[in-house]
């Protein structure tokens, strides 16, 4: 599946169980988690009026104030309520000793005998009420003591146990095949399912346990039996006891009768419109079925290693058409003007990539190689679908070849539909996308097509790595994530060269290194069972860490050799599930290498991270080392221990002075140690290590080295490749921000731009440059911002200048670098830029003149700073086709200064009413990065959380964007309160999430950088 993020989309871009402090049980329930991700005690505000620990059978409300201050403070020292209860009675007994107050008598002995002998009855009396199964000094009082089958066994809706104690669903049985009839009703908003499940029996078993969520059952029948369902919503999971043993070997058919609601956000079976061109709302119906979702369709075995075959069968109206994995092989005609399409069985597959869709789309096709390849889209964009259509065709061709493998269905469909989430999603013979992913119209730009030829690039090279071969369980989602974003950039660098992708690839990774250099970070392979775990495997680390890992194996093995070794995987588990060893184990056959790629690879996949190397020189002999590159707060010495412990066997490239352009030049080194030391000759000037950024690590040379590759870039910038320089910037911004290197020597390094030319260089420091301004903006350090920006113009201002309006031929990179310097200049309000934008703007409002698509956001932003360009954008982009050019608007829209139209367009966004849901994590990404909406959106977050998470699931990489975009750009301490108080006040509605632990990390390492470096940023700008 695609992660969408932005307009570019760095592709693939696409949480878990924590509730701090928990109450001590007195039953077992299994609904709750245990934390695997707890937020750090010190991070976690707790208000003792609202913090309130609730204790089965104990009100909300019935502690009394002095309980509560004391149970609000023991909580945060992780003591148990019991025994606070306890200490607190023992305190206030009418039998407790008091202090005398004035002068009193000695009780007599007798009085003394008396009192010891109701103090020893009251006490025994109360161990004999605590100790009883389930009291409690609550109102609750005592209850009959739980079986240990209660303790056990969950209970399920209709009262009885339920027979399964697990997320993941039991291996005893498997589904073998599904015949599937449905029926959506696209007036009631409802459908209607039929599912057959033939079922094997693996071992001897007398239940079968599988999954179903939001639905009414309303038959089962198995073995010609009705059969009785029992249902636990909190696992979506559903369940058959049968009164004796089924044999293993056996097969029997589970059918179940059902229906629903069709689902009104993106998961599931769901409904969407679109207004067509006579205005009037068309309606139809889709699935995102990956990574949960099919559950929500029909009752199934709802785990990717369940592979089964399917034959679907869809009711319909007259007037739609239906799609689903596999060809149409027959229509028949029913009454009620219905209509039932079949579809040929499918190949072997799992859950998460059966499809199905009842629209009006029309298409274009075009046969392959003996595969129908066809583009749908709505009616009024079908002149949009050419270019999907050759790409697409392009590309099956190519895989095809380098796989060696021929994509194994007769049809091939690329949908674009209306309203969808993620970028696109792979599901087997019918991929489906959202509409800026997949259509192109005439005034489309280049960097339009290269979105588009990303995204198609990544959803076929699916169609073997996750669909041919499946990875076992979410844990390896890299496998098909990361092989997909791999093999994304690396078709697209041989059969696009002219869309220069190299560069996205490279920014990718940079992307990577940030992300993974946090602690909130997780290894590639991470252990996830809940369903907001599984859901935040879908980040940064397993796309763009994954297909990381994968260049740099394959830049050690020669690029035959990793061919050969891919081949040799996918035709050893064809149609079949694996896991990280599999692969490793098929590249050694091949590879055949003195060293064991498993253990190299394991240490990249298996811890979190990656390293930093610290080379030394010192004459001819150089002593190299290697420690966690890991981002953390000065005050926090938790991460210590584990971190000194982290070691990688490290590709080390590396070149010197004297060859530094070529492959050829590139020399290798396996770092598997702590430090190694090896000799170079005399006249060696200077070394420059990670040739072309191919490794996924960062280099720090010291601070003679640093000046010597400095004096070599003011000498003679093109001394190193564009790569190399690429990542010397990288670096040095990544090492000022763990500390290893004073700002001013970062400063020293970017000199040397005034002579760059290459759009790699120029826009990694640029990224890095206007992210610092953004943080000092949003602090609102008023003497540093326009130093600041001086700062930058200075170093940009004749290339912003220079930059022409017109599309005079120039090729991608340059296309790209235009973009990002004039919208920079003309968010400077740079003169000449500003002014040049309203022309424009002003002559496109007219009709009288077309805006250059890479100039468009930039156009678009100036215009909507005035009230009447405001107001014709809204109206264009509610009436426009074109989907690339409706999303510039829309961030157009958002960047406004007007914060009655920022509260009004989250608002829309939210509600779907002028802005189509899917757009509210651009919509707030763009609010944020200007400061007069940054607070309003963190506010309007807050505010609507409820709502929020009803629409986009928790993990969820639309919920990471939200999370991350409104807090990002926060450093002051009242920030990172209000952060940790707001999400830790959420429980199990959000407090868990990775993302919210990455925010608050991130707002504490933006505070030390800013303590770190506002002296020395404002001695020197």
């Amino acid at each position: 599946m695609e992660s969408f993020q932005n307009d570019l989309a760095s592709l693939p871009r696409n949480m878990i169980e924590n509730s701090m402090f928990e109450e001590e049980p007195d039953v077992v329930d299994l609904a709750k988690e245990t934390p695997v991700y707890p937020l750090d005690p010190d991070d976690v505000v707790y208000e003792p009026r609202s913090s309130r620990l609730l204790v089965r059978g104990l009100g909300e409300n019935d502690l009394d104030e002095e309980e509560e201050d004391y149970e609000s403070s023991a909580r945060l020292l992780g003591m148990s309520f019991m025994n606070r209860s306890s200490s607190l009675r023992a305190n206030t007994s009418p039998y407790a000793r008091q202090e005398p107050v004035g002068s009193c008598s000695m009780p007599s002995p007798r009085t003394m005998i008396v009192g010891v002998f109701i103090l020893v009855v009251v006490a025994s009396v109360a161990m004999v009420i605590y100790f009883l199964p389930r009291c409690t000094f609550t109102k609750e009082g005592c209850h009959k003591a739980n079986t240990s089958m209660e303790l056990i066994y969950p209970i399920s809706t209709s009262g009885e146990l339920f027979p399964w104690t697990d997320l993941r669903l039991p291996v005893n049985v498997r589904p073998i095949h599904y015949d599937l009839l449905i029926h959506p009703n696209l007036t009631t908003m409802t459908f209607q399912g039929t599912v057959s499940i033939t079922i094997q029996v693996v071992n001897d078993t007398n239940k079968v346990v599988l999954h179903a969520s939001d639905m009414d059952i309303t038959k089962a029948t198995a073995r010609d039996k009705e059969v009785r369902i029992l249902e636990y919503k909190s696992w979506e999971q559903i369940a058959v006891k049968f009164p004796e043993d089924l044999r293993r070997g056996s097969k029997f058919v589970l059918t179940l009768e059902y229906n629903a609601n069709l689902s009104n956000s993106y998961i599931g079976f769901y409904n969407s419109s679109y207004i067509a061109k006579s205005g009037a709302r068309r309606v139809l119906v889709a699935t995102q079925f990956e990574p949960l979702g099919a559950r929500k369709a029909f009752p199934c075995f709802d785990e990717p290693a369940f592979k089964a075959t399917f034959l679907v069968k869809i009711k319909r109206e007259a007037g739609y058409i239906s799609l689903s994995n596999m060809p149409m092989i027959k229509t028949t005609e029913l009454t009620d003007n219905l209509f039932q399409d079949e579809f040929e069985e499918s190949v072997t597959m799992s859950t998460y990539l059966v499809a199905f869709i009842v629209a009006n789309f029309t298409s274009e096709s075009k046969n392959v190689s003996g595969t129908l390849v066809s583009v749908y889209a709505v009616p009024e964009k079908k002149d949009q679908v050419v270019y999907a259509l050759e790409t697409g065709a392009k590309l099956l061709e190519y895989y095809n070849t380098f796989f060696d493998i021929k994509y194994p269905l007769s049809k091939l469909d690329l949908v674009a539909i209306p309203d969808f989430l993620a970028g696109a999603m792979e599901n087997w013979g019918l991929i489906t996308f959202r509409e800026t992913s997949l259509l192109v119209g005439n005034e489309s730009s280049v960097l339009d097509r290269q979105l588009v030829t990303s995204v198609i690039a990544h959803e076929l090279a699916h169609q073997w790595f996750g669909n041919l071969v499946t990875m076992k369980w979410w844990n390896d989602l890299w496998l098909n994530e990361g092989f997909a974003t791999y093999m994304q950039y690396t078709s697209i660098m041989k059969e696009f060269p002219d869309l220069e992708i190299g560069d996205d690839f490279l920014r990718m990774r940079f992307q990577a290194l940030s992300k993974d250099a946090l602690n909130s970070s997780h290894p590639i392979s991470a252990t996830v069972k809940t369903p907001e775990q599984v859901e935040e495997m879908f980040d940064s680390v397993s796309y763009e860490k994954g297909a990381s890992i994968l260049l740099m194996l394959n830049s050690l093995l020669s690029e035959e050799q990793f061919r050969k070794g891919v081949i040799t995987y996918l035709n050893a588990y064809k149609n079949k599930n694996t896991g990280n060893d599999d692969l490793w184990n098929s590249l050694s056959e091949v590879a055949k290498q003195s060293y064991s790629i498993a253990d190299m690879m394991n240490t990249w996949t298996l811890q979190k991270g990656f390293p930093l190397v610290t080379v030394n020189r010192v004459a001819t002999r150089v002593r190299v080392s290697q420690e966690h590159f890991l981002l953390k707060v000065d005050s926090d010495n938790s991460t210590a221990k584990s971190v000194s412990k982290s070691l990688w066997h490290i590709p080390l490239t590396y070149v010197n002075d004297s060859c530094t352009l070529k492959t050829a030049c590139k020399q290798v080194l396996l770092l598997t140690e702590r430090t190694v030391t090896f000799d170079i000759p005399k006249s060696v000037k200077w070394l420059k290590l990670n040739f072309r950024n191919e490794g996924f690590y960062i280099v720090d040379y010291g601070v003679q080295g640093w000046k010597e590759l400095v004096e070599a870039l003011n000498n003679n910038l093109n001394v190193l490749t564009h790569e190399d320089r690429c990542s010397l910037i990288n670096n040095i911004f990544a090492l000022s921000r763990l500390g290893k290197v004073p700002f001013k020597q970062v400063l020293s390094l970017l000199v040397y731009l005034r002579n760059e030319t290459e759009s790699g260089p120029l826009m990694e420091a640029l990224s890095q440059l206007t992210h610092i301004y953004g943080l000092l903006d949003k602090r609102q350090e008023l003497l540093l911002v326009p130093r600041m920006k001086s700062y930058i113009t200075d170093h940009f201002g004749d290339l912003m200048d220079s930059q022409v309006w017109e599309d005079e031929g120039l090729s991608v990179s340059k296309k790209n670098l235009r973009s990002s310097l004039l919208e920079l200049a003309c968010s400077f309000n740079r003169n000449n830029c500003t002014k040049k934008a309203e022309e424009i703007f002003k002559k496109w409002s007219n009709g009288t003149e077309k805006i250059p698509g890479d100039l468009m956001k930039t156009v678009f932003s100036v215009g909507a700073q005035t009230d009447d360009g405001w107001v014709k954008l809204l109206e264009t982009y509610k009436h426009s086709k074109v989907d690339a050019e409706k999303r510039k608007m829309l961030r157009a829209l958002a960047s406004t200064q007007d914060v009655r139209r920022i509260v009004w367009l989250m608002k829309a966004s939210l509600d779907g009413s002028e802005v189509q849901t899917q757009e509210l994590p651009l919509v707030l990404n763009t609010i944020c990065k200007n400061f007069p909406g940054h607070l309003y959106a963190w506010d309007f977050v807050k505010e609507n959380w409820d709502d929020i998470t009803k629409r986009f699931p928790l993990g969820s990489f639309a919920m990471q964007s939200i999370i991350m975009s409104t807090t990002s750009q926060f450093s002051s301490k009242a920030h990172l309160l209000e952060v940790q108080n707001f999400f830790g006040s959420l429980k199990e509605r959000g407090s868990q999430l990775r993302s919210v632990q990455e925010a608050a990390e991130t707002i504490k390492l933006n505070m030390q950088w800013m303590d770190n470096n506002l002296n020395t940023l404002r001695q020197w700008l």
